[in-house]
């Protein structure tokens, strides 16, 4: 059989982009990635008065990452968190994993609550309403939970009154407070996400979501994060009318790893609803860049078109 001359081979490399949408394993072919590894967002909390906004998932990226051409290495992309009904915390994100050599956990994002602070997370969950008794500050869920360097995410919104809940975390920024305006309470706004161009476009992962409202009280919904985040459900109408009309919480965009919105108030809601929003799946993206890979050892020419057309040589 004819053989190349020489002990190595030389494949010129063009950039090739893996992208993860679910658990899967990814194949190197060269020594060192880029990467993104975003977790999944959680789910916004069910009402008490309103949910608190879900925070968004872990959201980590990197460049040169070691790895061995040819070994495969596990990619776990995690879910978002279920949407719950009301006096429920909202269900936390799943953390996304991809296990290389240097193994990258990007954690999942923090439930929101219905009464009590929020919960920690890759990004936090906003503080949950409680009966307005009196001033104080409730606290949202911490961030960055584990922590890690660079930062994953930021912490969800609190709250200045009792009644008000907060919003969820997102990658680049806090949740909203809620907090008055006027004679209106302010709907509490999801932390905005990080933009990336890793896939070739520029898609923004890891918004918050927004806080549920309660017109009864003059509670706004919360708008969610840029990135993903879900918008708060929201009550139409009050006790002077015969009726009211709730919305349920918005989910966080799949595989943005986006927070849920937080759940409207319905005092005459049943097993059926209002639903918070549930968190968006996340994602994982490798990223092999041009240059060169030297393969070791003689190559028949039939093992080289192989390689190449199999696509182990681009």
């Amino acid at each position: 059989m004819s053989r190349l001359i020489g002990s190595q081979y030389t494949a010129a490399l063009s950039d090739k982009t893996t992208t993860f949408t679910s658990s899967g394993t990814f194949t190197a072919s060269v020594p060192a990635i880029d990467y993104l590894v975003v977790a999944g967002g959680a789910a916004g909390g069910g009402a008490y008065y309103s949910g608190g906004g879900g925070g968004a998932g872990g959201y980590r990226v990197g460049t040169d990452s070691p790895v061995e051409a040819g070994s495969e290495y596990p990619i776990t992309v995690g879910a978002g968190g279920a949407g719950v009904l009301r006096y429920t915390s909202g269900t936390s994100g799943s953390n996304s994993v991809m296990a290389t050599p240097a193994p990258i956990t990007s954690a999942g994002g923090g439930g929101g609550e219905d009464y009590e602070d929020g919960n920690a997370g890759g990004s936090g969950g906003g503080v949950g309403s409680s009966p307005p008794t009196g001033p104080g500050y409730n606290a949202g869920g911490a961030g960055n939970t584990p922590p890690v360097s660079p930062s994953q995410g930021n912490p969800g919104g609190g709250s200045s009154l009792g009644a008000v809940s907060g919003a969820g975390g997102g990658a680049s920024a806090a949740g909203t407070d809620g907090q008055p305006s006027g004679t209106v309470f302010s709907g509490a706004s999801g932390g905005a996400g990080t933009p990336n161009t890793i896939s070739g476009s520029d898609v923004t992962y890891a918004g918050g979501g927004g806080c549920g409202g309660m017109a009864v009280w003059s509670l706004g919904a919360g708008v969610g994060g840029t990135g993903g985040g879900g918008a708060g459900g929201n009550m139409t109408s009050t006790y002077a009318t015969p009726s009211w009309t709730t919305a349920n919480g918005t989910s966080g965009t799949a595989n943005t790893g986006g927070g849920g919105g937080g759940a409207s108030y319905d005092p005459g809601a049943g097993p059926s609803g209002p639903y918070s929003g549930g968190g968006g799946s996340g994602i994982v993206i490798i990223k092999e860049t041009d240059g060169t890979w030297i393969a070791g050892g003689v190559w028949g020419y039939k093992q080289v078109f192989k390689q190449t057309v199999e696509g182990n040589w681009r």
